[in-house]
């Protein structure tokens, strides 16, 4: 594991998420954080032909949500940057075609909404755009096919596999208005353990959650219990587990305030077995739950660490393994980046 520092970078601007929005399935409407999603579909199809063409139009749906959320016009958007799972990220670049701005392709796999946030608040920060739409969204059915197995031979799914969350999510940053401030991001390495099982997806990401999270804590010279949550997305039970003992073994014990999107996301009746994944599983938890409970004051400092496999269909067929990486912002509540910017003024005073 890397202890390499500077992969962290502060914002000084400090962007705000000014909206957001989150829309998932009836399977992810069912789950434990029902209340906090926007949308709730009705069927997995939502009114189209295909499940790719859903896909695609809770992306679009997702995207407006949050301008109006944020108290904006469509036309005041700058900048689009989303990525998902499908193939040359279909799914994003689609939907990008109703929207009349920039807009920039991302792939992270399921660790896109933290990169996406950390690549716009980085714009947002230098002053190049204001107003930037940073968005992601996954499919059971449609990564299903893609990944695994057509849905019609109905395949047994091994205890180690955990369920494509059928949602989407979008967050819009700004230098003006209220909300949560993203203070810090730190970028992740790609990492590789020589996993090769497409379906034991929490054991090839949790490397690399640990891998960045210890570049976090020892480039900002904090520790787990700085932070009101830490939550991962989305290494499932079995991932949580290697994760908290990869940390462990750096020095890091990781508390109660330590949770994973993936678990979180379905409830305990749900068959899930590790339970949640895909870029729509940390994007809807964050869109809904994470970022009503820090507007709400619920949590002062967050800390999301979203994580992706590096795969696809060709490289798994050809018996390569599967790499992981993982990239984390701090959110921090509005009342609690003002406080700290008086107590740093106080501080300086009292120097004098």
């Amino acid at each position: 594991m890397s202890d390499s520092k500077y992969q962290t970078i502060y914002f000084k601007n400090k962007p705000k998420i000014i909206g957001f929005y989150s829309i998932v399935g009836p399977k992810e409407g069912k789950g434990s954080l029902k209340e906090y999603f926007d949308y709730i579909m009705k069927d997995d199809l939502f009114g189209e032909k295909t499940y790719e063409k859903a896909e695609r139009k809770m992306v679009e749906q997702a995207v407006m949500g949050a301008v109006y959320n944020a108290n904006i016009t469509p036309k005041e958007l700058q900048l689009f940057l989303s990525g998902d799972l499908l193939n040359q990220i279909v799914t994003s670049s689609f939907a990008a075609r109703s929207f009349d701005v920039p807009y920039v392709g991302l792939f992270g796999a399921c660790s896109t909404m933290a990169e996406s946030l950390a690549v716009g608040a980085s714009l947002v920060n230098a002053g190049y755009f204001n107003n930037v739409a940073c968005s992601t969204a996954s499919h059971f059915s449609t990564a299903e096919r893609q990944f695994r197995y057509p849905l019609e031979l109905g395949n047994q799914r091994p205890p180690t596999s955990q369920w494509t969350v059928t949602g989407a999510g979008c967050c819009i940053l700004s230098n003006k208005g209220d909300g949560p401030v993203i203070t810090s991001a730190t970028f992740g390495k790609v990492t590789d353990f020589g996993i090769n099982d497409v379906n034991n997806m929490g054991s090839v990401m949790a490397p690399g959650a640990a891998s960045t999270l210890i570049a976090h804590f020892n480039d900002t010279n904090t520790t787990p219990d700085d932070y009101d949550l830490i939550v991962t997305g989305d290494l499932g039970k079995l991932g949580s587990e290697i994760l908290i003992d990869l940390m462990e073994d750096h020095g890091f014990k990781m508390g109660v305030n330590y949770n994973d999107c993936g678990q979180i996301i379905y409830n305990g009746k749900q068959s899930v077995l590790m339970g949640g994944s895909g870029c729509g599983c940390s994007a809807t938890v964050l869109n809904s739950y994470i970022l009503k409970k820090i507007k709400n004051g619920e949590y002062k400092k967050v800390l999301f660490v979203a994580t992706g496999a590096l795969l696809s269909a060709t490289s798994t067929q050809q018996g390569d393994t599967i790499p992981g990486i993982a990239h984390a912002v701090v959110i921090e509540s509005q009342e609690n980046f003002d406080n700290s910017k008086k107590n740093v003024k106080s501080k300086k005073r009292s120097k004098k």
